[in-house]
């Protein structure tokens, strides 16, 4: 009947014989992950700000993603910011060369969000990479070192990924993880232009992990 709410189906617990997970560790400032194309190091606003202005002034870069900044002293000021926030911004940079750039380009950022260390969880985000190497071997492997350094060095429970759900190219690179979409939160975030987006969220989490490296590393067998 129209106007007749659907009653609720109350959520299950998916885990009940749950054990206490210890608590997860935030990775040091010295820490570099290493990979066969890429290697991310945790930013350092004085030696990082003026190439990830270079790599990443592109409007297309900024289309659905928000905090864009207009010189490298702008950047400096985000990437202190974020560290002084209790985040981990990234910096990523070719081991190879890749989409015709050169080996030691800074090409992109990532970083732990939302980190919760009693909770054991982290959010992947802030993601940004140079238009070059968009479709590439680039975000997939970022993804699996900083995966791997989530579940397997920092102990983490959860790893979540969100996105604004008109971004259609980031919810299909998301899914193409393995992570799993659990929803889409509405009205969320607000967007650069003022307008509030609805956002879709995905997760991987503690028990997926492995089918979820296992399949990176597939992809990127042969690059």
């Amino acid at each position: 009947m129209t106007g007749v709410a659907t009653p609720f189906v109350p959520v299950t617990d998916a885990r009940p014989d749950d054990v206490p997970w210890p608590p997860m560790r935030v990775p040091p400032a010295t820490t570099t992950l290493t990979g066969s194309w890429v290697s991310l190091s945790v930013a350092d606003p004085e030696r990082d700000a003026a190439p990830l202005f270079e790599a990443l002034d592109h409007d297309a870069v900024w289309e659905h993603v928000a905090g864009r900044r207009g010189s490298p002293s702008a950047w400096a000021d985000r990437l202190r910011d974020a560290l002084a926030a209790g985040q981990v911004p990234w910096v990523v940079r070719l081991r190879r060369p890749v989409g015709g750039l050169p080996e030691g380009a800074v090409v992109g950022t990532s970083s732990y969000l939302d980190v919760s260390v009693a909770d054991a969880r982290l959010e992947v985000g802030s993601t940004a990479y140079a238009p070059a190497v968009w479709g590439s071997v680039v975000n997939p492997e970022v993804k699996l070192l900083l995966l791997t350094q989530a579940f397997e060095s920092s102990g983490a429970g959860r790893v979540q990924l969100k996105t604004d759900v008109r971004n259609i190219r980031s919810q299909r690179a998301i899914a193409r993880l393995g992570a799993t979409y659990e929803g889409t939160l509405r009205r969320y975030q607000r967007r650069a232009d003022g307008t509030v987006r609805d956002t879709a969220m995905f997760s991987v989490v503690a028990e997926e992990w492995p089918a979820v490296r296992d399949s990176l590393r597939r992809r990127l067998v042969g690059g």
